[in-house]
């Protein structure tokens, strides 16, 4: 599968995403931004990680931009820096959630997020190999993490103190987040903070199943109110309730939106069309506008943008705050531990919420981008007498009883599939009639 992705880079380090690609990214950034640019470069700490990003910065000061090298920091301490320095353009070496020996880049060109387009002219300039050589540029070696800290201790005011597990996965983001959690008064007890690419913890996406069990355990060890973990740049935060009951990410959404709508009365609220009707539902209860939206953080943060929406959420654990500029587990975290602390335990604050049927997000992989069009396309054709269809991102299928999408993940092989039912019944219908059409389904069911 191509290392291009919709809005990013992102491939199987050594075979598929190669060193020499950080090089030509950078010559056509130079290429690109005008000479004597100032951009801004960070990395996660996978083990490729320092080498790709080096080269990209020694190809980019060899255009004539003047690099600003950030080092290690998770992602969201990526985008605070462009702010806090005052640089729009910047490239962050990570893979994000993916499996370790996986890497890539994360590209900035505007205030908005990277577009298709914008991608699609990299790829070419990348692809031709083109060059730029000139004098003027530089890196510069630039710290901002304990900057990045103190402006995140800023955003949430004062709250009672609360138990906490922070499960930094062995990514980026543990020990910020003890440091910022301790100094706005909270007791933390640290899990998998190191920071160590074999992501021995439990790997780097929290979202795998089972991922969160360690963090369960030492809640329910800890008598905890809240366990928080993140992925391994930083970007997203999943929680555990004070029983050491994983929190389903679109219940995580609900209880910001009522918190965003709550200072931001009437707001449009943007959300992932992968989420429970609870999402929407919240979002009219508080009196907001809801706004679905096609799933992927580009798609998410420039609607967001654009509806100068107090917050978003994306199911797979991004949650974007305006006041930030965008996603931020380091918020997130601040701002479920301010929730509870003033509201009670997460368990409770849960109650109001309507409960449906709805099943895990499902990872069916295809062997190529025809084969997943084929079976889009065929789900769409078979599946519109009894649903209504949206090709809006691969196939949305919608009547009363429930709902379900599937769509190409735009960073891995893969199919994604969720259904929804008013009730476990109609949702095995809404899995069977997918799958009647899908047989590769049935088997991940």
């Amino acid at each position: 599968m191509s290392i291009y992705k919709a809005c990013d880079i992102r491939g199987r380090f050594g075979t598929e995403l190669l060193p020499q690609h950080a090089e030509a990214l950078g010559h056509a950034l130079a290429v690109l931004l005008p000479p004597g640019s100032l951009i801004v470069v960070g990395g996660d700490g996978r083990l490729s990680t320092p080498g790709l990003r080096a080269s990209v910065a020694s190809a980019m000061a060899q255009g004539g931009l003047r690099v600003l090298d950030l080092g290690t920091v998770p992602t969201p301490a990526f985008n605070f820096a462009r702010h806090d320095l005052g640089v729009v353009p910047g490239v962050m070496v990570t893979a994000s959630h993916n499996p370790p020996d996986d890497n890539g880049f994360k590209i900035v060109l505007g205030e908005m997020p990277l577009t298709e387009e914008e991608m699609g002219l990299l790829r070419r300039s990348m692809e031709t190999s083109a060059r730029c050589e000139r004098t003027g540029g530089s890196v510069t070696a630039t710290g901002v993490l304990s900057r990045y800290i103190g402006s995140r201790c800023s955003v949430e005011p004062p709250c009672r103190p609360l138990r906490l597990v922070v499960d930094g996965g062995n990514g980026v983001m543990g020990a910020p987040a003890v440091e910022a959690l301790q100094a706005l008064g909270h007791d933390v007890t640290p899990l998998f903070i190191d920071i160590d690419p074999g992501f021995p913890g439990r790997g780097p996406n929290p979202g795998t199943p089972g991922a969160l069990e360690p963090l369960s355990q030492a809640v329910r060890a800890t008598e905890a109110d809240l366990g928080i973990a993140f992925d391994g740049d930083g970007d997203r935060a999943a929680f555990v309730d004070e029983r050491g009951e994983p929190l389903a990410p679109d219940r995580a959404i609900a209880l910001f939106v009522a918190d965003a709508l709550a200072s931001s009365p009437g707001a449009a609220i943007v959300y992932d069309q992968k989420c429970s009707r609870l999402v929407p539902d919240e979002v009219l209860r508080c009196g907001g506008e809801p706004v679905a939206e096609r799933s992927g953080y580009a798609f998410i943060k420039t609607t967001m943008i654009r509806r100068r929406a107090p917050y978003a959420g994306e199911l797979s654990g991004h949650h974007f705050f305006y006041e930030v500029g965008g996603d931020d587990g380091l918020v997130a975290a601040a701002r479920m531990a301010r929730l509870v602390a003033d509201r009670g335990p997460l368990s409770t604050m849960l109650a109001h919420l309507p409960t449906y049927a709805t099943g895990p997000e499902l990872r069916v992989p295809v062997a190529s981008g025809r084969d997943a069009t084929d079976v889009l396309d065929g789900l769409a054709e078979r599946l519109c007498a009894r649903y209504q269809i949206s090709r809006a991102d691969g196939v949305r299928a919608e009547a009363e009883h429930g709902w379900g999408l599937v769509r190409m993940s735009v960073t891995e092989p893969v199919l994604t599939a969720r259904f929804e039912g008013r009730s476990e019944e109609e949702l095995r219908q809404v899995q069977t009639d997918f799958a009647d059409i899908w047989p590769a389904l049935r088997s991940h069911l």
